[in-house]
């Protein structure tokens, strides 16, 4: 096709040709990417732009950039035709203006699979089942009006796969209900049991409906959480102020990082949301890779209770929906406390229209205790030091969850990812006089449905160099013998993960199972190779039952941890489009090559979770729920790299005994 002759660069496309490759897609450049798309593609209007993001470059032209060099920007857009289904993933060259590749998405081939759910889907799924005569008729034998049925929350939610014909190739979303008296009431609290829609995104109808003759009534106590509501509140809570006088320790230039030896660069895809690129830590006049990319891939939530409204319900919330696109906009001094750095992220809506997502990454630094600290009674020699971390987080809003997604980074080398879980759970209406079966009652009439939440975060390893080791250690104790002759004596094991079906582990909390990241080209200090330990919660797995679907689409929840060899087109743990997917894709597929791992360029991935059994305490909100891991430093350095931390005393510190009138101090080394 012909192109449009160069017009002169204004001042956002000179900006961009001065971009780091890693750098987010600018609103400048969204626009550009998706304009581009539709010119090239002879888009109509009904075409919708699912995903939009930066296509990295490959990660030997990253590492072999230089400040003042360029690099093509791609963006990678998944285009979906709304009245046909049609899907395709585009490569744009936005400086050159022209298309790289287009790809059409397999939607109608086994196993399936679609586009994430949009945003405007969701109101859409509301008006076709408000619409629908069937649901209609349900709605009034439960004996709600047409107005009851004008304020009723639908909930679209993604549909699973049952290999039903109504699922095969097409876009679908089951759809649940939910009483409300005025808009503000919370739904959760008046589920409409046995009733459930499954609703075709493309031909725009129910194609399904569930209705069950003998559900149990609607509950129709209030739970509602907001201000009105809860107004009497503690009157005894003081207030907590976090003040920084001198500023924050870091420094920001774009979407790079310094702080306390830490060096990276903030990313952020539709998908993962958060992703930590070049994760760096200055040793002495070095500064020493240990991550190259870092993010959480996706996200389960199975359901263990069999009735019509739930047994179905396994949300994979990053591949249905998007993690990033759900993002909330951080409140200061509420979701972030202290001396703030947001970060605001350009970002396309479903028709490729740009906006940014405004505080949707918040960074700060937050107090964590004690570093390090010895009293030597024999000279009176005491010094302790406080440890200080680095917050960088995002929170996303999933239907009636809210995940916060928190990566700390602390001075002493250790990498921290902290799953927070909160939100609204799921409910299910409870008969008179009647228990709940398939997990904790909640409140009079209600049930929470047992469930399970899995994470999968991607670690592109890079400890001190582009090849790394995994090997797996337990602690062992040592028979009785001549070098055990007081059986006090344990071992640590150790074996190398050589190939990708070594190394789909479980974790294992009697052995204390861990694993370790290493660089064998390299030396430390005593002669062993730097690296870095990963250690997990050896919490329950997926517990549904081999051969179920949930199972099958969920697999990279079968492991804790696995190890493949590096391939730019894996980046998921569940594959690219778990939306409707029958199942198989993502990890069991990649470590079904069972390529070589060992001394090679390669991506540790863990999946973590909580296992819900709900109690009234998780109502109306629940109180946070917290999962994750460390990746703490093993042999990478020489000795403690934070003992060059600067002693001091907090001045704002305050003993309540003296403003009594009561003696007592306390000393540290330092500044005052």
């Amino acid at each position: 096709m012909p192109t449009a002759a160069a017009a002169p660069m204004r001042p956002a496309d000179l900006a961009a040709a001065k971009a780091h490759p890693l750098d987010p897609l600018t609103t400048t450049e969204i626009a550009a990417a998706c304009a581009i798309a539709r010119d090239r593609l002879t888009l109509d209007r009904h075409e919708r732009f699912a995903i939009v993001r930066l296509e990295e470059p490959a990660k030997a032209d990253v590492l072999g950039f230089r400040p003042g060099g360029s690099l093509p920007r791609l963006a990678f857009l998944v285009v979906l035709n709304t009245a046909t289904g049609r899907s395709r993933e585009v490569v744009v060259d936005i400086g050159a203006k022209a298309i790289v590749s287009e790809n059409e998405i397999a939607t109608g081939q086994a196993p399936y699979g679609q586009p994430p759910v949009m945003v405007e889907e969701f109101f859409l799924c509301d008006e076709i089942v408000k619409a629908d005569a069937g649901w209609r008729a349900a709605m009034r034998r439960r004996g709600l009006s047409d107005a009851d049925m004008a304020l009723a929350q639908i909930d679209p939610f993604s549909s699973g796969f049952f290999d039903r014909d109504f699922e095969r190739g097409r876009r679908i979303v089951r759809a649940v209900s939910y009483y409300r008296s005025e808009l503000k009431d919370n739904g959760y609290a008046h589920p409409v049991e046995g009733l459930v829609a499954v609703v075709d995104l493309i031909a725009r109808k129910v194609v399904d409906l569930v209705d069950e003759q003998d559900a149990p009534p609607i509950p129709k106590t209030k739970h509602n959480y907001d201000p009105e509501t809860w107004k009497d509140t503690r009157q005894d809570l003081k207030a907590l102020h976090v003040v920084q006088p001198d500023g924050p320790s870091f420094t920001v230039e774009g979407w790079r990082v310094d702080w306390q030896n830490w060096s990276f660069r903030i990313g952020f895809t539709p998908r993962e949301g958060l992703v930590l690129h070049q994760l760096a830590y200055r040793d002495g006049g070095r500064e020493r890779p240990v991550i190259y990319r870092a993010s959480v891939t996706e996200m389960v939530v199975p359901y263990a209770d069999p009735t019509a409204n739930h047994y179905w319900k396994s949300a994979f919330d990053a591949g249905e929906y998007g993690l990033g696109k759900l993002a909330n906009a951080l409140e200061l001094g509420c979701d972030c406390l202290g001396h703030i750095h947001y970060f605001d992220i350009p970002a396309a809506d479903d028709r490729g229209e740009p906006f940014v997502m405004k505080n949707a990454v918040c960074m700060h630094e937050e107090d964590y205790g004690i570093l390090w600290k010895h009293y030597e009674f024999r000279n009176q020699l005491f010094e302790v030091r406080r440890s200080r971390r680095l917050v960088i987080s995002f929170f996303a809003t999933v239907g009636n969850y809210d995940y916060g997604f928190y990566w700390y980074l602390y001075q002493d080398g250790t990498i921290q990812l902290e799953a927070k879980l909160t939100g609204i759970i799921q409910t299910a209406a409870v008969a008179p006089g009647e228990r709940y079966p398939w997990g904790g009652m909640v409140a009079e009439g209600l049930g929470g449905p047992t469930h399970q939440h899995f994470f999968n975060a991607r670690l592109h390893m890079m400890v001190d160099g582009e090849r790394n080791t995994v090997t797996e250690h337990e602690f062992v104790p040592r028979p009785w013998g001549a070098d055990n002759p007081h059986g006090n004596v344990f071992d640590v094991t150790s074996r190398v993960l050589a190939r990708e079906r070594d190394a789909a582990r479980e974790a294992d909390g009697r052995t204390g199972r861990y694993w370790k990241i290493s660089n064998t080209n390299a030396v430390n200090a005593v002669g062993n190779a730097p690296g870095y330990k990963l250690s997990v919660q050896a919490s329950p797995l997926m517990l549904a039952q081999e051969g179920s679907f949930v199972r099958a689409r969920g697999g990279f929840a079968t492991r804790h941890v696995w190890v493949t060899r590096y391939d730019p087109a894996e980046k998921y743990g569940s594959g690219d489009y778990p939306n409707v997917h029958a199942g198989g894709d993502g990890l069991p597929r990649y470590v079904a090559q069972n390529r070589a791992i060992a001394n090679e360029d390669i991506v540790v991935w863990h999946s973590f979770g909580h296992t819900h059994v709900c109690k009234p305490e998780d109502f109306p909100i629940m109180p946070v729920e917290y999962a994750g891991f460390t990746l703490k430093p093993n042999g990478f350095f020489a000795g403690n790299p934070a003992m060059d931390v600067p002693g001091g005393r907090n001045g704002e510190s305050i003993d309540n005994r003296l403003q009594a009138g009561s003696g007592g101090a306390a000393c540290c080394s330092g500044p005052g």
